[in-house]
């Protein structure tokens, strides 16, 4: 089940989206958005007899944070290799302020105060309940579904801090969407699935989830071991290799496989 947050115009609402994707994570013209009665992580999946076509309403952000975003740093091997980094002995765990949160096609800022700014394309999980020390096998008990994110960093800012918050903290740095896909097997990461992300156009990252140095069901162990976890908190997975910078004008779209794509351009802030 795919679950958007959308407007037509009015206040936000939330809906189920039909169609089948296509090999670019697209879905076909006929799609629609049957409404839902409330944000489902509270009341539930209550369909309304309320539907619209998707080409007619703007998606959203699928979720917005209640109270944070976790990162999760140089979780492929060859992305900690391409920053001359180690692959860390247990996950490496930042925070994004709910505040960097934006949806499908709205703008990512530069900011002036950086001059190096780098895309990240990510699979995210969504909480679905409020959670704690969480066993690994119970991982799945916990999650809402996934979506796809854009882990925006100022890489130079990263490095002259030497640490993550400023770098990645800003506003716009988080996209998340198109939709929160609720059914999609978690026993498929095992496999893999693909994370690519396109810049202009050009393919500039292809990996999979397989290359994960610590898998799904291991972030969530090791998050919640450290911190509650809330319903709509989001979990960002790492980045596969091929990092590298935006400019202003340029247009980054993320694409994973069986989840569609998010596309956001970057503007002057």
């Amino acid at each position: 089940m795919r679950i958007a947050r959308f407007t037509t115009g009015d206040e936000p609402s939330y809906g189920v989206v039909t169609g089948e994707l296509d090999e670019h994570g697209q879905l076909d013209e006929d799609a629609v958005v049957v409404a839902l009665a409330g944000d489902p992580l509270y009341v539930g999946v209550k369909l309304l007899d309320q539907e619209h076509r998707l080409a007619d309403v703007r998606l959203l952000a699928p979720v917005l944070p209640r109270s944070k975003v976790v990162g999760i740093g140089r979780n492929y091997a060859k992305h900690a290799a391409e920053l001359g980094n180690d692959v860390p002995s247990e996950p490496l765990m930042f925070l994004k302020p709910n505040t960097s949160v934006v949806g499908p096609g709205d703008p990512v800022f530069y900011p002036p105060q950086t001059q190096d700014l780098q895309y990240e394309g990510e699979l995210a999980v969504v909480i679905g309940r409020i959670c704690r020390d969480v066993p690994r096998e119970q991982a799945t008990d916990v999650i809402h579904g996934y979506t796809i994110a854009n882990d925006v960093t100022a890489r130079d800012l990263q490095k002259k801090d030497g640490q993550f918050t400023r770098a990645k903290g800003f506003d716009s740095f988080c996209p998340l969407g198109p939709w929160i896909e609720t059914d999609l097997d978690p026993q498929a990461f095992l496999d893999g699935v693909r994370v690519q992300t396109f810049l202009n156009g050009d393919v500039v990252q292809d990996g999979s989830t397989a290359d994960m140095v610590f898998d799904v069901p291991a972030l969530v162990a090791h998050v919640s071991s450290v911190m509650t976890l809330l319903p709509g908190d989001v979990i960002l997975t790492g980045t596969p290799e091929g990092v590298g910078p935006m400019q202003v004008g340029d247009e980054v779209e993320v694409s994973i496989a069986g989840l569609g794509s998010l596309t956001n351009r970057i503007a002057t802030r």
